[in-house]
C-alpha cells in the first residue's frame, strides 16, 4: 500500500518532460498541479529551460539532487526508459508514464513496456500506464493529469482504461455539479490494473462509490475477489466495452455456443455484486443516485407527479424493472386526502395535479417517507403554466428525512433548469425522465439485495472422483478431446447423477441382447469420437418396442452412418432404457478463459434453440444461487407449474447444477459439458440424464 500512497497522496512530484509550451502534455500536467493547489514539492525537468510557470526547472532529475515520491513522465518513447531509471534513482515509489506508443502501437513498444514493468517490479515501484491520462486526487489537491480543471471534492472515485472516457467523466461531473474523490487512468496496465485500484479504493475513506470503465480484465479470479470485497463495503459500477468474441464460434456444445465473452463478464459482475452500466449515461445515473441517497430496504416504489402521463410512464417502468408499485397504507391515504385538493389522486401514482404548489409536493413526500409500505420515492415534475420548479425543489428537499431514497425527474428543459439546480445543490439526484430514474433505482435495489444476501455455502457432495479422473486421463492420453455419451455418462454417474441402464453393442445380436436386458422400449445411439451431433446423421433411434425393431435399427443406423460419415470411427451402438415422461431441461458448463467454469441452465427444445432463454452463473455455486438461476429465466413459470399444471422438482435441478459445479471445479481439464436433455419430474421423482457430452481442453 505504501507504493499506492506514493501514487495517490505523494508529497513530492517530478514532472519529467515539463514544457513551456501551452497545449503540450508536459506543460498541461505542470499547470494542473499548480492550479489544483498541490501543497507538496513539484520539480519540473526540462533540459533547455531554467524556469517554467514560476518554478525552477532542472535539466535532469539527477541534477536536482532531490528525493521524490512520484515521477510523472511525459517524454518521447525513446527517452522513457532513461526517465524511469532517473525516477528510481531519486527514490520514487511510484511512476506514471503518460507517454503513448507502447504495446498499443507496435512490437517494439510492447517489448519496451514489458521491460519498464519488469524494472519497476524489481525495485518494488508501482507503474501507472503507460499511455494514460494520469491521476487526480481532489482531497489531496493533486491533479497529475493533462485533463481539465480539478473537480470538486466528492465521494465518487473513477478507474478508467480510456483517457478520453476519463476526460468525458470529468466534464459530465462538472456539468452535474458532482464531486469526485479520485480519478485514475490506468492506460495499458503494464503494472497497476483495475484489481490494484479496486483494492486501494475499498480501503479509501474518501471513496463512497467506485465507478470504472474497462475494456478488459487482467485476471478473472483476482478481479472477482477484489470486486466482491469492494462491493461488500461500497457500490462498484462498471461500464464494460469490448464484449464480443468471434472465437466462440468454435464451441461444440449448446452451452459453449450460447456462452459469449459478454455473458462471462455479466456472470462475474453478478457474483461480485458489481452494478453493470449498459451505457455511459447509465454509469453516471447510477453513480449519482448511489452517491447521494440511502439504499432502499425493499422493492416498493411510490410515484408522486403533477401529470397523469408521466406518472403512468413511471409505473410502467417500475414493473418492467421488476420492482413493485407500492400500495399506500390506508392511514397515509386518509391523511393525504385532507391535505390535497379533492381532484387529486392519492393512489399510486399520487397525482398532486398540474396546478400543484410546492406545499403539495412537500406534503406528499413527507407522507410517503412516513409510510411503512413505501421503500423508495420518485418525484416527477412537468413544467406547466403555474409550476414553480425552483420553489418546488426547495420544498421537496426541505421535506427529506434521509432514511429512504428519493429520486427526482424534473422533465423539460429551460423552464425546469432552476429546479434542477436546487436539487443538485441539496444532494437530490435528478433525471430528465422517469425511466432513467427507475433504472438507477433498480440498480440501488439490486445492490441492496446483494448486500443482504445470506452467506454463500457451497455444498461438497460425496462422489467417486477417482473414477472420473481415470476416464479423463485415458481420453487425454489417447489424444481425443471428445468424450461421447457413454464416457460422459460414466463420469456424471460418478458424480451422483442418475443414469438410465445401458450397454454398448457392436453387433445386431448384441444390440438385441442389450435391449432385452434393460427392457423395452429402448433408445439406440451411435458412439463415435468423430460424431458430435448424432441426430443430424441419423445416429439416434427412440422408442424401439421389440427385438425386431432393435435389430432393424442397428442395421439401418450403421448403414446410414457409414454412408454419411465414412471417415468416422464407430465404437458401437449404445442401447439404453427409454426414459419416462418429464420436462426436458438443459444444464451445462462452458469454461471461460478469464473467469473459469460458467454453469448454464435452460429449458430444452424451442426455449434453448430459438428463444435462447438460458442463464449463466460462475462456479462454484451455492444452492441459493442455483435456485436463483432457475428463477431468472423467462420460462420459470413452467418449472413452478401454473394454471393447473404441476411443477417440477426445482431442488433436484439445483442439485444437478451444484454437482456439475463440483465436477468442473475439480477437473479444469473439462472445457465444455452438456446434459441435454436432463429429464426432471415432480418432487420426489429422480431426474435422469438422457444424453450428455463432454469436451476436454487441448492437452
Amino acid at each position: 500500500m505504501a507504493a499506492l500512497e506514493s501514487l495517490l497522496t505523494p508529497q513530492s512530484i517530478a514532472v519529467i518532460g515539463a514544457s513551456r509550451t501551452p497545449g503540450k502534455v508536459g506543460h498541461d500536467i505542470l499547470a494542473n498541479l499548480i492550479a489544483g493547489g498541490f501543497a507538496g514539492r513539484v520539480l519540473p525537468v526540462n533540459p533547455v529551460a531554467d524556469e517554467i510557470l514560476g518554478l525552477p526547472c532542472w535539466p535532469t532529475l539527477k541534477g536536482a539532487g532531490a528525493q521524490i515520491d512520484l515521477g510523472v513522465i511525459a517524454v518521447p518513447r525513446s527517452l522513457v526508459e532513461e526517465a524511469v531509471e532517473d525516477c528510481l534513482a531519486a527514490g520514487a515509489r511510484a511512476v506514471a508514464v503518460i507517454t503513448a506508443g507502447f504495446k498499443e502501437m507496435d512490437a517494439t513498444g510492447a517489448e519496451l513496456e514489458k521491460k519498464l514493468a519488469a524494472r519497476c517490479r524489481q525495485q518494488q515501484v508501482r507503474l501507472l500506464g503507460p499511455n494514460c491520462l494520469g491521476l487526480i486526487n481532489s482531497h489531496h489537491r493533486l491533479n497529475a493529469s493533462f485533463a481539465g480543471e480539478m473537480p470538486a471534492c466528492g465521494n465518487i472515485s473513477v478507474i478508467s482504461q480510456s483517457g478520453a472516457l476519463a476526460t468525458a467523466i470529468l466534464d459530465l461531473a462538472a456539468e452535474r455539479h458532482l464531486g469526485l474523490a479520485k480519478l485514475v487512468s490506468i492506460g495499458n496496465k503494464a503494472d497497476l490494473n483495475e484489481v490494484d485500484l479496486l483494492s486501494a479504493l475499498t480501503d479509501d475513506e474518501q471513496t463512497g462509490v467506485i465507478v470504472a470503465y474497462l475494456e478488459d480484465i487482467s485476471s478473472g479470479d483476482d478481479f472477482v475477489k477484489a470486486a466482491t470485497e469492494a462491493s461488500n463495503h461500497k457500490p462498484v459500477i462498471i461500464l464494460k466495452s469490448g464484449t464480443t468474441e468471434a472465437g466462440r464460434q468454435a464451441a461444440t456444445s449448446h452451452t459453449g455456443v450460447l456462452a459469449g465473452a459478454d455473458i462471462a463478464y455479466g456472470a462475474a459482475f453478478r457474483r461480485a455484486g458489481v452494478i453493470r452500466a449498459d451505457t455511459f449515461e447509465s454509469l453516471f445515473d447510477c453513480a449519482t443516485a448511489l452517491a447521494m441517497q440511502p439504499l432502499p430496504r425493499g422493492p416498493r416504489v411510490l410515484i408522486i407527479t403533477n401529470a397523469g402521463g408521466p406518472g403512468t410512464m413511471a409505473a410502467d417502468a417500475v414493473e418492467q424493472a421488476g420492482l413493485q408499485v407500492a400500495m399506500l397504507d390506508k392511514n397515509t391515504a386518509a391523511a393525504l386526502k385532507e391535505k390535497l385538493p379533492r381532484a387529486a389522486s392519492v393512489g399510486n401514482p399520487i397525482d398532486v395535479l398540474g396546478d400543484a404548489e410546492p406545499e403539495r409536493y412537500a406534503a406528499a413526500v413527507t407522507a410517503a417517507q412516513d409510510d411503512p409500505a413505501v421503500d423508495a420515492i420518485v418525484v416527477i415534475l412537468t413544467p406547466q403554466a403555474m409550476t414553480q420548479p425552483a420553489a418546488t425543489a426547495r420544498a421537496i428537499t426541505s421535506a427529506l428525512k434521509g432514511d429512504k431514497p428519493v429520486l427526482a425527474a424534473f422533465m423539460g428543459g429551460v423552464e425546469v433548469m432552476p429546479g434542477r439546480t436546487e436539487l443538485v445543490a441539496a444532494g437530490l439526484p435528478d433525471y430528465p425522465s422517469p425511466e432513467r430514474a427507475i433504472t438507477a433505482l433498480k440498480a440501488m435495489h439490486d445492490y441492496a439485495s446483494w448486500r443482504r444476501r445470506p452467506p454463500r455455502v457451497v455444498t461438497r457432495f460425496r462422489v467417486n472422483r477417482r473414477r472420473a479422473e481415470r476416464i479423463i486421463t485415458r481420453r487425454r492420453r489417447s489424444g481425443h478431446r471428445q468424450l461421447g455419451e457413454v464416457r460422459a455418462k460414466s463420469i456424471l454417474g460418478a458424480y451422483g447423477f442418475q443414469i438410465p441402464e445401458g450397454y454398448l453393442a457392436t453387433t445386431a445380436d448384441e444390440a438385441v441382447e442389450a435391449a432385452q436386458r434393460v427392457g423395452f422400449p429402448v433408445a439406440m445411439k451411435v458412439v463415435s469420437p468423430d460424431i458430435i451431433h448424432k441426430s443430424d446423421l441419423g445416429g439416434v433411434k427412440l422408442n424401439l418396442i421389440d427385438a425386431e425393431a432393435a435389430r432393424d435399427a442397428f442395421d439401418l443406423m450403421t448403414l446410414r452412418i457409414g454412408q454419411r460419415a465414412p471417415e468416422a470411427r464407430i465404437e458401437g451402438i449404445y442401447v439404453e432404457k427409454m426414459l419416462g415422461k418429464g420436462l426436458e431441461v438443459i444444464i451445462g458448463m462452458s469454461r471461460d478463459a478469464q473467469f473459469g467454469p460458467m454453469l448454464m441452465f435452460g429449458l430444452g427444445g424451442i426455449f434453448v434453440e430459438v428463444m435462447k432463454d438460458v442463464t449463466f452463473h460462475l462456479a462454484p455455486i451455492s444452492e441459493a444461487e442455483a435456485i436463483q438461476m432457475l428463477k431468472s429465466t423467462r420460462s420459470y413459470e413452467i418449472l413452478e407449474g401454473r394454471r393447473g399444471q404441476r411443477g417440477v422438482d426445482l431442488a433436484a435441478i439445483a442439485q444437478g447444477l451444484q454437482r456439475i459445479s463440483q465436477l468442473t471445479t475439480d477437473f479444469p481439464q473439462i472445457a465444455e459439458l452438456d446434459i441435454n436433455p436432463f429429464i426432471v419430474g415432480e418432487i420426489g421423482q429422480q431426474p435422469m440424464v438422457a444424453d450428455a457430452r463432454i469436451t476436454l481442453e487441448k492437452a
